[in-house]
């Protein structure tokens, strides 16, 4: 039943029968006002917020496993508990007190979560600004860390939802103050303190990092968290104004303030971050060409089945392709390609990849081998972790270096559990991607694969594909279907092969 307020399901202060709520099957209602779940898992009975704090997704349609409730959306995931927040999410979500009363279930009042004290390690310092650095400081708080936390980064803004510069942000569908994951105001209330400079070297003998204005940053716990910097291609005209990459707010509003109906762009790159660019320029109304070498665009990544659905669905939108071609230099109006022919071009946005920033860790003498060599707990050195973009980690049976935000946030909540002695260890590798009103899936990791296998029709936007690598399923990409990605994470992470193939072949 429904309310005046256009809440859905029983008022669960109210109360419903006992035998309603069956085991993880998450029962929807509301608790003063706003949405609630009754979830039973491993017989208890737990009363949590219904949305998830990353972007809203309705946790009712999620799974329940592993003492959490998953968010079909973008696999955040919440502690039955104490309603801690699992990457991407950083806020938890409320939890009540549940009374079993002659048969009735009743939400009673707000749980309170309390948490032991911790002084140790006295001082910890956070080097980048990114998804990785905040969970990591947010994360120590909600752990008990009562240190001192410093975060340090040049960026030149507040720690921004780095995932949204390519997209809403971009095509002008939410405010830039939408866009922060925290403000400098928020971090500080939280006791963490944001010094906007550059590191510039790391002491690990004497524990201190150095920073571009001739601080000195003491640490017992050191998280590098650098990420990595977009790829220049060494060609002539690449330093013209009007060429721009996209890593940073201030460059996001820079391609904003170029983009116009009026004046034709080129992005070079048919990469993630090319093609969400191209997305919401479009939805700016300028007309965007995309030049790239291979043949199918995401075709290494996602398999030429998908790959040709995204070119289809962008062409559909009003991209225009020049592929198997690549640019040979770029002038003030155009870009020219290598077999001589040329596209006008009022902006330019390279989108051909990024290059971990390892130069500070490798000055500091920490392994760097395509990123910065971490052991299964994420730490490069004694007490020194590495997180994110950085992180070169061990992942079913290889070394992994992975460049997605869901991932950097876990990594960072991860390091912060491992800061405070206590179990750490990578969680399966989730990204997402949007392209116009196709959205993607991924779940796993393949390096490479064999063959990328169909199952259900993808034109009709109803499908996932499996990719096989050397006997075992590496990854599977779902469109329209949330519940089986979450069902195969939940596999993965049991290392469960059995569990995975029968769930993708059923």
């Amino acid at each position: 039943m429904g309310t005046s307020q256009g809440l859905t399901g029983p008022d669960l202060k109210q109360g419903v029968r006992e035998e309603a709520v069956r085991e993880g099957e998450p029962l929807l209602g509301h608790i003063d006002g706003a949405p609630a779940l009754l979830v039973r898992h491993h017989g208890r009975v737990h009363a949590v917020g219904a949305k998830c704090t990353h972007y809203g997704g309705p946790l009712a349609e999620g799974i329940v496993d592993a003492d959490a409730i998953h968010c079909p959306w973008h696999h955040a995931c919440f502690d039955l508990e104490t309603g801690r927040a699992h990457g991407p999410a950083l806020d938890a979500i409320p939890c009540w007190d549940v009374r079993l009363e002659n048969g009735t279930l009743r939400a009673a009042s707000a749980r309170q979560v309390d948490v032991a004290e911790v002084h140790e390690p006295k001082s910890v310092v956070i080097v980048g600004g990114g998804p990785a650095g905040v969970a990591c400081a947010e994360a120590l708080r909600a752990e008990g860390h009562r240190g001192a936390i410093t975060m340090v980064t040049a960026e030149g803004s507040d720690p921004v939802d780095r995932p949204n510069l390519s997209k809403d942000y971009l095509a002008g569908d939410a405010p830039e103050e939408w866009i922060f994951l925290r403000t400098s105001s928020a971090l500080a209330s939280h006791g963490i303190s944001l010094v906007g400079e550059a590191a510039v070297a790391i002491d690990r003998a004497a524990r201190v990092v150095r920073t571009a204005g001739g601080r000195e940053l003491a640490w017992d716990a050191l998280l590098l968290a650098t990420g990595a910097e977009p790829i220049h291609l060494p060609i002539d005209g690449a330093a013209l104004p009007h060429v721009r990459v996209l890593r940073t707010l201030a460059d996001s509003r820079a391609i904003i303030a170029a983009a116009s109906p009026a004046h034709p762009c080129v992005v070079i790159g048919a990469s993630f971050i090319g093609l969400e660019v191209a997305a919401s320029l479009r939805a700016r109304h300028v007309a965007v060409t995309v030049v790239a070498p291979e043949a199918v665009p995401l075709a290494r990544v996602l398999g030429k089945e998908i790959g040709g659905l995204v070119r289809g669905v962008h062409e559909h939108n009003g991209v225009a392709f020049r592929l198997g071609r690549k640019p040979a230099h770029i002038e003030r109006d155009r870009v020219v390609l290598d077999d001589g022919s040329s596209l006008p071009a009022a902006l330019v946005v390279m989108g051909v990849g990024v290059t971990p920033r390892t130069g500070l860790a490798a000055a500091a003498g920490l392994e760097v081998e395509r990123g910065v060599v971490v052991d299964g707990a994420f730490q490069a050195a004694p007490g020194v972790w590495a997180a994110g973009d950085l992180a070169r980690y061990p992942w079913r049976g290889e070394l992994v270096r992975i460049e997605h935000f869901q991932v950097a946030v876990r990594h960072g909540q991860a390091v912060a559990r491992a800061m405070l002695g206590r179990p750490a260890a990578p969680d399966v590798p989730f990204f997402w991607s949007r392209h116009h009103d196709l959205t993607i899936g991924y779940v796993g990791h393949a390096e490479r694969f064999e063959r990328a296998e169909v199952h259900g029709n993808l034109d009709a936007r109803e499908a996932h594909v499996v990719y096989h690598d050397n006997g075992r399923i590496r990854a599977v990409a779902t469109i329209g279907r949330d519940r089986l990605g979450l069902e195969v994470e939940a596999a993965m992470a049991r290392d469960d092969d059995a569990a995975v193939h029968a769930l993708v072949t059923r």
